[in-house]
């Protein structure tokens, strides 16, 4: 499990490194609502794909190590205690938005805008997804009960249109 104060180390580690991340997924839900609302298995971060490499290295010093490389999609690390973590690789375009190649041979692109969210864990505030890219992240294939808990929060505390099946 990946508790707060785990994901307030990495963002720190990775701020003082240098390198630009944003939450995703469930942290990034909570982020933005400011507070835990569920137990979270991994973290995940969105990142530039030319800078997972000083990623990685970066989050040695937290002891994660390489568990899954399917560049140019994502890559997972893993460290003691049962800690993940879910790289979402991007390269940017021209106008800012990340373009993420999928394993089917598909992109999705996260537009420029939705790099500008702002959240907060352990006290700390830290960059996230905006909720509208949150929620169409967290769409688009069958929902899971954490789906649909996330999704419902994000709807409530931001005004969203729910998509049919959540």
């Amino acid at each position: 499990m990946m508790s707060a104060q785990d994901v307030a180390a990495v963002m720190a580690l990775l701020v003082e490194s240098g390198i630009p991340a944003w939450l995703d997924g469930g942290w990034g839900v909570d982020a933005l609502l400011g507070e835990q609302t569920r137990e979270h298995e991994d973290l995940d971060l969105v990142v530039e794909l030319a800078k997972v490499d000083s990623v990685q290295k970066a989050l040695e010093n937290l002891g994660y190590t390489m568990a899954e490389d399917e560049r140019p999609t994502r890559v997972a690390l893993t460290a003691p205690g049962g800690r993940q973590i879910d790289l979402h690789t991007v390269v940017f375009d021209r106008a800012g938005g990340g373009i993420q190649s999928l394993q089917d041979g598909r992109a999705y692109r996260y537009p420029a805008a939705g790099f500008s969210g702002r959240g907060e864990i352990a006290g700390e505030a830290l960059p996230c997804l905006t909720p509208e890219v949150q929620l169409e992240c967290h769409t688009g294939y069958k929902a899971t009960d954490t789906d649909r808990h996330d999704v419902r929060l994000l709807a409530e505390r931001f005004s969203l249109l729910v998509p049919d099946g959540y």
